[in-house]
C-alpha cells in the first residue's frame, strides 16, 4: 500500500505539471533555499523540504540533466532511481540514487545531482522555483549492491576488467557491433534475460519501454526495476514476502561479450505490531541473492535513510538483533522519528503511526571477498488503532460550573463546534455566550480541549430526583475535524452534578374577621408547583374567586372563612373556629413541597333573640361530623325544620312559644331553651349515625320592672318638664376623589387602587345633627394590613388629634368651607399612599385606614381632647420610614362612651 501511495503522489505531480503547462504568464518567483536541506547518505542523496515551504502548494519535481530539465513522472522516477515520501502536512523527502539516470557520475566516486522544484499556489500566475545541486562522494562500493526503495529495486555489480572465468557462449562469439547498435544497446549492453522464473529476453530498447533501466558506468553495471512489473515475482523467504527480479545481462566488455547475473529481492511485508512496538523482520539469509555460505559482516539501522549509531539507537529505544532465520529491528510506537496521523472511519477516532526505518546489511561469502551490500528503505504504517477520546470531569458541584477536559488527540485534530440541547455553536460562538472553550497542547505531542459551563446556562438541563436536590445535566456532542483532509467525527459527552440547593416555597398566613390570607413565597425554582386549597386544586377560576395576587417572588390568596374549601372545627354562640389547609406539590413526582394549616376564630352570632319573641339560630356542619346533612336537622319539635339550608349551614327561625321551646325563670331573667339535633328513627335494621349532632339554643330576656307614680290633686307649681331620654348620633367616614371634596367613593368602588405616594383624601362627618353646640374631633387615625382595626402591624396617621410628626409625609388637615351647614361637624385630612415592609420586602399590597372620633360639647369645660383639633401638639410614637412603611402599634381600647370607631378600605397599591 505504501508503494501505491507514492505512485499516487507521483501521478499528482504529473497532473499538476500538465495543468501548469496550460497556465499562461507563469512567473519565476524569487528563489530561496530556506526550508530545503540536502544530505549525502551512502549511495543515496536525500533532499528534505519542510511543511512551511510546501504548505498550500502543489509540487512539481524535475531532474537537471546538464542544461536540460526532465520532468520526473512516476514511471520515469521509478525507472531512473528517484523516490519521494511526503507526510500529510507537506514535510517531503526526495531520494536520489547515486546511480540514477540523470546523475553526473565521475568514476563512481563523485556524483553531482541536480533537482528543480516548482511550487504552484492557488493562483496559477504564482510559481516559486528552487534549484538544488548537491555533490556527494561515495567510494565504499561493494562488489554487489542492492537498494530497495519505495518505488523501485536497484542492483549494481562490479564489472571486472577481465574475467577469465567467464567464457563466452559459442553462439555469442561472433556478435558484431552492428547488432548492438540495432538492439538499442546502452553502454554496451546487448540484451538481457529476465527470469520470472520463466526466461523473457529483451533488448535494451524493449527493456526501457517496459520501465526498466540498464546502464553501465566505468566500473559497474546497474539494473533497476519498478515493483510489480510482469518480469518480477513474489516469493516467501524465511516466511517473509519478497518482491524479486532476476536478470542475466549480456554486456560488451574489453574481453568480449560477458554475461552478468543480477538479482534483487526487496521485502513487501514482515512487520508485526503490538500496541507499543513495531517489529520488522528481514531474512537473515537472502537466498535469492546468494549461493553457498554467507555471513553477516556489518549490520546497521537507520531512520529516513540516515544511519544511526548505537547511542542514538539506545536513546530512541531501537534495537537491532538476529535470530536463526531473521534480522529483527524493533521500534517503539510513538518514536519521535515517526509521526501520528488521525483518522475517522465510521466517525470513530483512530490513529496510525508512520515511521521509515532503514536497514543496511553486508554479507560476505566464506573464504572470499565476494561481498553483498544490501540497503532497504521501508516506510511502515501501523494498522488503525482505536483511540477513545479521554474525558476528564473536573467539576466541583459547589462551584456551580461544569469543567471538563476532552483529550488524547494529536495535532492534526481541531475542535470545530459543540452541539448543545439548544443547538450547534462554533468555538467562537460558545465563548461569546460565556461557555469557555480552550485548546491545550501537551508535552507528549497530544492536545486537549477544555469546556467550562455555568450550571445556570440555558444549555444545562435541570431535574429534581429528590425534593431538595437538583441534578444538573450537560449533554453535548463535540464536533472535531482532521486536518488537512477535513474528515470530521464527533464524540458525545454527558456531564452530571447534583447539589442540595433547592429552597422550598414558604407559606405564612393571617386572618381578619372575615378572611384567611395566605402568602406563598417562591423558592429557588420559582413557581414550579401546583396548589391545593382544601381538597381542590387551585384552578384559574378558583384563583379568581380567591382574589389571587402574584408577582415574580410570591402569591397571596384571600379566602373567605365560609368558603367551600375551609373546614369548621368548633362553634360557639359568638364565634366559629375555621381552618384552611394549603398544600403545595410538585406535579411530576407528586412531592409535597410545603403545607400550611391556618386556624382562626371568626365572629359569628349563632343565636339571636328579638324583643318580639322571635328566635333565630344557625347550625353549622363541623369537620367532626362529615356525614351530616344540615337540611335534616330539626328542633325539639321534629316538625320544625330549617327555613334555609345548604351543604354547610342550616338556618332556623321560630317563636319562643313554639317548636318545643322550654321556659325557665331565675333572678330577673326569663330563659328560653331549645335544641338543634339530628333525629334518627331507630328500627331493627338501622342504627343511629355516628357521631351525633347537638346544639343548644338559649335566649335571655330581662323581666319588666314596675314603677309606682304618685298622683296629687294640687295645682302644679311649675311647668311640666320631660324626663331625660337617650338617642343615637351617627358618625361617618368617607374618602373623597380629590382635594375639592365634591365627589366621594361609594362602597362598590372598593377596593381602590392607588400608586405609591398618591394623595388620599378623607372626611369624617357627624350625621343628622343640627346642634351647633357639638363639635366633632378626630382623636386618632392609623393604618393596618388587615380589615381588623386591632391587627398588627400598624402605622399612626393622627395621634391625639394631631398629625404624626415622625412621618416624612406629614398628614395635612384641610379647612372646611363656609358653605357647609355645620363646619364644626366635619373634619378633613389627607395622607400619602404607602405600604408596609419588613426588611425591604413588601408585606402586602393593601392598607386599611381606621379612626376614632369624639363628639364634644362646646359649652362644657375645654379639657382633654375637647380643647379642639390639634390645639396642643404632643409627642408622637411613630417610626420613621423611607418611601415604604412598617411599624408596630400598641393595641387600642375599643371601650369608650363618647368614641366612634370608623374604618375605610381596602386601598390597594397599584404597580
Amino acid at each position: 500500500m505504501w508503494r501505491l501511495k507514492n505512485i499516487l503522489l507521483w501521478n499528482l505531480m504529473a497532473a499538476v505539471i500538465v495543468l501548469g503547462q496550460a497556465w499562461p504568464n507563469t512567473k519565476l518567483a524569487s528563489q530561496s533555499s530556506s526550508g530545503l536541506k540536502a544530505d549525502c547518505l551512502g549511495n543515496l542523496m536525500r533532499l528534505s523540504m519542510d511543511e512551511a515551504l510546501a504548505m498550500g502548494n502543489q509540487l512539481v519535481v524535475e531532474a537537471i540533466n546538464g542544461t536540460q530539465c526532465v520532468l520526473l513522472t512516476p514511471t520515469l522516477a521509478a525507472q531512473c532511481g528517484y523516490s519521494m515520501e511526503s507526510d500529510p502536512w507537506g514535510n517531503t523527502r526526495i531520494y536520489t540514487s547515486l546511480m540514477g539516470c540523470f546523475v553526473d557520475n565521475k568514476d563512481d566516486a563523485t556524483f553531482k545531482i541536480g533537482l528543480k522544484l516548482q511550487m504552484y499556489s492557488q493562483r496559477p500566475s504564482d510559481v516559486v522555483t528552487h534549484e538544488v545541486n548537491q555533490t556527494c562522494s561515495y567510494t565504499r562500493w561493494a562488489p554487489k549492491e542492492i537498494l530497495c526503495d519505495r518505488n523501485y529495486m536497484e542492483v549494481s555489480n562490479y564489472l571486472m576488467k577481465a574475467n577469465p572465468q567467464t567464457k563466452r557462449p559459442a553462439q555469442d562469439q561472433n556478435v558484431d557491433s552492428y547488432l548492438l547498435e540495432d538492439s538499442g544497446a546502452s553502454h554496451g549492453i546487448w540484451k538481457m534475460t529476465f527470469f520470472t522464473p520463466e526466461p523473457v529476453v529483451m533488448v535494451p530498447r524493449e527493456a526501457e519501454q517496459a520501465g526498466y533501466s540498464a546502464m553501465t558506468t566505468s566500473n559497474r553495471l546497474i539494473m533497476r526495476s519498478p515493483y510489480n512489473t510482469p518480469e518480477t515475482f513474489s516469493e516467501d523467504v524465511a516466511g517473509i514476502p519478497m518482491e524479486i527480479f532476476k536478470v542475466s545481462v549480456y554486456n560488451k566488455a574489453e574481453s568480449g561479450l560477458g554475461i552478468v547475473n543480477l538479482a534483487a529481492a526487496c521485502p513487501t511485508g514482515g512487520v508485526l505490531f503490538t500496541e507499543s512496538v513495531i517489529s520488522w523482520y528481514i531474512p537473515r539469509r537472502m537466498t535469492p541473492l546468494m549461493d553457498g555460505t554467507f555471513r553477516i559482516v556489518e549490520m546497521h539501522m537507520g531512520i529516513n535513510g540516515q544511519r544511526l549509531d548505537r547511542s542514538q539507537m539506545a536513546a530512541r529505544g531501537y534495537t537491532l538483533s538476529t535470530t536463526d532465520f531473521h534480522i529483527v529491528a524493533e521500534i517503539p510506537v510513538g518514536s519521535p522519528d515517526g509521526y501520528y496521523k488521525s483518522h475517522a472511519p465510521e466517525y470513530q477516532y483512530y490513529v496510525t503511526y508512520t515511521v521509515e526505518p532503514m536497514l543496511e546489511v553486508l554479507w560476505r561469502a566464506d573464504g572470499t571477498q565476494d561481498d553483498i551490500k544490501y540497503k532497504v528503505l521501508f516506510p511502515i504504517t501501523t494498522p488503525l488503532m482505536p483511540r477513545l477520546p479521554q474525558v476528564e470531569d473536573y467539576t466541583v458541584p459547589e462551584d456551580g460550573v461544569f469543567s471538563v477536559m476532552l483529550g488524547g488527540f494529536f495535532h492534526d485534530v481541531e475542535l470545530k463546534n459543540i452541539t448543545f440541547v439548544t443547538g450547534v455553536l462554533t468555538v467562537e460562538e460558545s465563548n461569546a455566550r460565556g461557555l469557555i472553550v480552550q485548546e491545550h497542547i501537551y508535552t507528549n505531542g497530544t492536545k486537549g480541549f477544555s469546556l467550562q459551563v455555568s450550571f445556570n446556562a440555558d444549555v444545562v438541563l435541570k431535574t429534581n430526583p429528590e425534593p431538595l436536590v437538583t441534578t444538573y445535566s450537560l449533554p453535548l456532542t463535540v464536533g472535531l475535524i482532521i486536518l488537512p483532509d477535513g474528515t470530521s467525527f464527533a464524540h458525545e459527552v454527558t456531564l452530571q452534578a447534583s447539589l442540595q440547593d433547592v429552597v422550598l416555597p414558604a407559606l405564612t398566613g393571617t386572618c381578619d374577621q372575615k378572611h384567611f390570607y395566605v402568602r406563598v413565597k417562591y423558592g429557588s425554582q420559582d413557581r414550579n408547583f401546583e396548589t391545593a386549597v382544601g381538597m381542590r386544586q387551585l384552578t384559574p377560576d378558583l384563583a379568581k374567586a380567591y382574589k389571587l395576587q402574584e408577582n415574580r417572588t410570591h402569591l397571596i390568596l384571600r379566602v373567605p372563612y365560609n368558603a367551600q374549601d375551609s373546614n369548621f372545627e368548633l362553634v360557639s354562640s359568638v364565634s366559629i373556629q375555621a381552618r384552611l389547609d394549603i398544600v403545595l406539590w410538585e406535579p411530576n413526582n407528586q412531592w409535597v413541597l410545603g403545607d400550611l394549616s391556618l386556624a382562626c376564630s371568626f365572629p359569628l352570632m349563632t343565636t339571636k333573640c328579638y324583643p318580639n319573641g322571635t328566635i333565630t339560630a344557625v347550625a353549622v356542619k363541623l369537620e367532626s361530623v362529615p356525614s351530616l346533612v344540615p337540611s335534616q336537622l330539626t328542633l325539639k319539635d321534629r316538625s320544625c325544620r330549617p327555613v334555609f339550608s345548604n351543604d354547610r349551614f342550616a338556618h332556623f327561625s321560630f317563636s319562643a312559644d313554639s317548636c318545643g321551646t322550654s321556659r325557665t325563670f331565675f333572678d330577673n331573667y326569663m330563659v328560653y331553651q331549645n335544641e338543634i339535633s339530628l333525629y334518627h328513627k331507630v328500627t331493627a335494621k338501622t342504627s343511629p349515625a355516628e357521631p351525633g349532632y347537638r346544639q343548644t339554643i338559649y335566649c335571655y330576656y330581662m323581666v319588666n320592672k314596675t314603677q309606682t307614680v304618685a298622683f296629687s290633686h294640687k295645682p302644679r307649681s311649675d311647668d311640666p318638664r320631660a324626663e331625660i331620654g337617650t338617642g343615637l348620633l351617627m358618625v361617618q367616614m368617607r374618602q373623597a376623589q380629590d382635594a375639592a371634596y365634591q365627589h366621594f367613593y361609594k362602597a362598590e368602588d372598593y377596593p381602590l387602587k392607588k400608586y405609591l405616594r398618591d394623595p388620599l383624601f378623607f372626611e369624617v362627618v357627624l350625621m343628622q345633627s343640627t346642634d351647633p353646640q357639638l363639635e366633632l374631633i378626630v382623636e386618632n387615625c392609623w393604618a393596618t394590613l388587615q380589615e381588623d382595626r386591632t391587627s398588627v402591624p400598624q402605622w399612626d396617621i393622627i395621634v391625639n388629634s394631631c398629625e404624626n410628626r415622625d412621618d416624612t409625609h406629614v398628614t395635612v388637615f384641610h379647612p372646611v368651607k363656609d358653605n357647609i351647614a355645620m363646619p364644626s361637624h366635619v373634619k378633613r385630612f389627607s395622607m400619602r399612599m404607602f405600604t408596609f415592609t419588613n426588611n425591604n420586602e413588601v408585606l402586602r399590597d393593601q392598607i386599611y385606614v381606621h379612626c376614632d372620633a369624639v363628639i364634644c360639647n362646646t359649652n362644657g369645660p375645654p379639657d382633654g381632647i375637647c380643647r379642639g383639633q390639634c390645639v396642643h401638639p404632643t409627642g408622637t410614637k411613630g417610626t420613621k420610614f423611607q418611601g415604604l412603611k412598617g411599624a408596630k402599634r400598641e393595641q387600642r381600647s375599643t371601650e369608650s362612651t363618647h368614641q366612634w370607631q370608623l374604618s375605610s378600605g381596602p386601598i390597594l397599591l397599584s404597580n
